[in-house]
């Protein structure tokens, strides 16, 4: 068989594989094919969703398991040597994988990233690099170079029973930590989204280094009970529950290896009741701090305390938004992050889901002021200022503003799915409770029959708290709605959350990535694929901040003659300090009275904590629905302009388009096309019409051609009564394939399994009715004409 006539595969199969073999590859361990490492991006327009392509890369070798250094792209014959070696190298960055090669089966050529002088160069088939040969090039790129050093790094992953490894990106944060804890580093921080496994990704990490012995006692950190329990029970369980214990009651144990612990459970502001202190000093060997972004990030908090007071461990800091501010900052304490995965790359990878955004405005948005001498409900005379969105709620209460948001937040849910698990981010405590109060009205009919349908989730509130468990579990239906003001934003596993309202002021950029975070999982099985964000607030304002998603900076670098003090910055505030209100609550030791501070005697005659007003007019203005769109950033248009806009992209003219639609077989693999592009022609039906032929659809919306239905486009073809060249039985079968076309579209009669369904299976068999056309080919080229017949009026 001549190699200019295999396929890709064969190419693999015969020539790639082969070589790999020779050089010494375990094809059963060390050499995986066609792996797909990406899910492919959610796209989604109106109700509907589909996934964009998965990345594929032909081969990935491995020097252990989960432990990848190349890439190999695959070409036929008939394609170069180094043909794929521009996406080759692209997914070797995001692999970070240093060796990459690509083939067509006569050579291969070789890139090497560890090598200053020859970047690339060509090897026979016969000269590809054993395991041992490219790991000894791995290991002197990383600067691994004592025994020691190697036995860390070569440990294997935990071998898991159920199938279960972890995804590309999580073997990246677990590789990289574990390179710079070989190579001694004693503070590191990973940076992974909200939704991307951080808890399973510290168990594969701290797995390693336990099973190595270089870490033998452990503490993992977090700042929720459930939290505890749940990494315990759940990522952690192959550690056995024999050596592992959590600290409760800052009762200590020291009898086991793998310690968990709430911050607040090893503190107090009475030095006697610090429990961390009832360990010696070098008691751990590690420690793992989740959420690291809360206490430790300050170096004021308690909770750093801990830290310092076992300054001779190695200390991981996880989270998914490291906080830079002008007190606190994770990177000051951990240093860079030795690797970070984005709430962007998530989505675009398909590990998280998408959001729409939905933007209202009403007329009190701007502002508003109260006429002269306004009293409030309660007869205290309202200060005469404009009072604006920074006030409503903290020193406004208008109870016709909480009722339309009710009413918009239910009207969303009565469109959509009145079943949508949905978090409302209030102002305060007092607040949730009034929109608590608000949803209750605007659901009165289901919350007749079911009264925990809105709850409010808060510290304070014990009924609120019990009910946290069933609002996070997947299974349990209710509750629904969850108002709540600090205690939701962060650490709580909110699988199906589909619609999360914003109606609190934030300005901190660490509590906007982590109240988005609470929507981002993906729940497939049971179809949460996306989520929404209602903004009454302008909050979502801060999707443009260029710190929204991309590497984490240290936000000041102080010049050789400026002050090492950082500047303000603007839009932090000690009102967005994401500490759940069960602080105020449970534990007050965390924020004591500070000693030798004079309290001023109270004022006599105070102006009011909140002004409350019922009688001012609340309309909504205006509404704006965007969309994550495929290049990451938000899409404000219609969706007519956004399919005319990606359509001029890819066609540069509709002739362009005409010749790309007539010459493609399938219809449905064009169709699969634009909707990677974002083009989903099902929404995009919604918008200007149903019964539109999607050829039509296309033209008209991109190419402003006047439409024809499919029902137009089939009559036209009954009419021209072409099919009398036909027998009479196969005249019937054309006519309902055209049948087939007017109720259903082209993609139905290119279908392969059509000829035994109804009514085709009342005309004969599939081989009866293939044969009144003659053979295969034939039946193939009426079908193919009957297209062209369709369509003879754009050719």
């Amino acid at each position: 068989m001549h190699k200019k006539s295999l396929t890709e595969r064969d190419i693999c199969t015969k020539f790639i594989t082969p070589a790999l073999k020779k050089a010494g590859w375990d094809i059963q361990k060390q050499i995986r094919e066609e792996v797909f490492f990406t899910d492919g991006r959610i796209i989604v327009q109106g109700s509907l969703h589909t996934r964009g392509t998965r990345k594929r890369a032909d081969y990935i070798l491995y020097y252990k398991k989960n432990i990848p250094i190349a890439i190999i792209e695959a070409k036929d014959n008939n394609k170069g040597i180094g043909a794929g070696m521009q996406q080759a190298l692209e997914y070797s960055e995001i692999l970070q994988l240093p060796f990459v090669f690509t083939s067509n089966g006569d050579s291969f050529v070789f890139h090497d990233k560890t090598n200053g002088e020859t970047r690339e160069r060509e090897l026979s088939m016969s000269d590809f690099p054993s395991p041992q040969e490219l790991w000894e090039k791995y290991l002197n790129y990383k600067g691994i170079e004592t025994p020691k050093e190697r036995e860390i790094i070569e440990q294997e992953y935990h071998a898991d029973d159920s199938g279960m490894n972890p995804r590309y990106y999580q073997a990246n944060a677990v590789n990289r930590a574990i390179e710079a804890i070989a190579k001694d580093q004693d503070r590191i921080l990973l940076v992974m989204a909200t939704g991307t496994g951080k808890t399973y990704t510290a168990f594969n990490l701290i797995w390693r280094l336990w099973k190595t012995g270089i870490k033998k006692r452990i503490l993992f950190l977090a700042d929720r009970n459930a939290l505890l329990t749940q990494t315990k029970n759940g990522d952690f369980s192959p550690f056995g529950n024999d050596i592992m214990h959590i600290i409760k009651n800052r009762k200590i144990d020291k009898s086991y290896q793998i310690y968990f612990a709430l911050y607040q459970g090893l503190t107090s502001n009475e030095e006697e009741k610090n429990a961390y202190r009832e360990f010696s000093r070098d008691f751990f060997d590690l420690i793992v701090v989740d959420e690291c972004h809360r206490g430790s990030a300050s170096e004021a908090s308690a909770w750093r305390e801990v830290l310092e007071y076992f300054e001779g461990a190695t200390q991981i800091g996880m989270t998914a938004t490291p906080k830079e501010t002008k007190d606190i900052s994770n990177m000051d304490y951990y240093g860079e992050p030795v690797y970070t995965y984005s709430l962007k790359q998530g989505i675009m990878d398909g590990f998280l889901a998408p959001y729409k955004v939905v933007r209202i405005t009403t007329n009190l948005d701007e502002g508003w002021r109260p006429s002269a001498g306004m009293l409030d409900k309660y007869g205290n005379e309202i200060k005469d200022r404009i009072y604006n969105l920074k006030d409503y709620d903290r020193k406004m209460v208008i109870d016709q503003r909480t009722q339309l948001i009710a009413e918009k937040i239910t009207q969303f849910l009565k469109a959509t799915d009145r079943f949508a698990k949905t978090i409302v981010f209030c102002i305060d405590i007092e607040h949730a409770q009034r929109m608590r109060q608000a949803l209750i009205n605007a659901n009165a009919d289901l919350v007749s029959k079911h009264p925990h349908y809105v709850v409010k989730i808060t510290g304070d509130d014990e009924i609120g708290k019990r009910e946290l468990d069933n609002f996070t579990d997947v299974e349990e239906r209710f509750p629904v709605i969850a108002t709540t003001s600090k205690m939701l934003t962060t650490g709580i596993d909110t699988k199906m959350v589909k619609l999360i309202v914003l109606e609190a002021n934030i300005a901190s950029m660490t509590e906007f990535k982590q109240i988005v975070g609470r929507g981002t999982r993906i729940r497939e099985a049971e179809g949460k694929l996306y989520f929404t964000i209602m903004d009454f607030r302008k909050a979502t304002n801060l999707f443009a901040d260029p710190d929204f998603d991309g590497d984490p900076v240290q936000i000041y670098e102080p010049g050789i003659d400026d002050s090492p003090v950082p500047p303000e910055v603007e839009g932090e505030s000690e009102e967005s300090e994401d500490f759940d209100e069960v602080n105020d609550h449970d534990r007050p030791e965390l924020n004591p009275t500070p000693p030798d501070i004079n309290i001023p005697e109270p004022d006599p005659d105070p102006e009011p904590r909140k002004y409350y007003v019922n009688n001012v007019p609340v309309t909504v203005i205006n509404e704006r629905v965007q969309y994550f769109g495929a290049d990451g950033r938000l899409i404000t248009e219609s969706l007519k302009d956004y399919t005319r806009k990606n359509i001029d992209q890819n066609f540069s003219s509709l002739d362009a388009f005409i010749k790309r639609w007539t010459e493609t077989e399938k219809k449905e693999v064009l169709f699969a096309e634009l909707a990677e592009q974002g083009i989903l022609l099902d929404a995009l039906r919604e918008e200007v019409g149903k019964d539109m032929d999607a050829f039509d659809l296309i033209c008209h919306v991109a190419f402003d051609m006047p439409p024809l239905t499919r029902k137009e486009r089939a009559e036209q073809v009954r009419k021209r009564n072409y099919f009398a060249k036909y027998s009479e039985k196969a005249q019937a079968v054309l006519n309902a394939l055209l049948d087939k076309y007017e109720e259903e579209g082209i993609t139905t009669i290119e279908q392969k399994g059509l000829l035994k369904a109804q009514p085709f299976v009342q005309l004969g068999s599939p081989v009866e009715i293939v044969r009144e056309f003659g053979k295969t080919k034939d039946f193939e080229a009426a079908i193919k004409e009957l297209e062209n017949e369709i369509y003879k009026s754009i050719a």
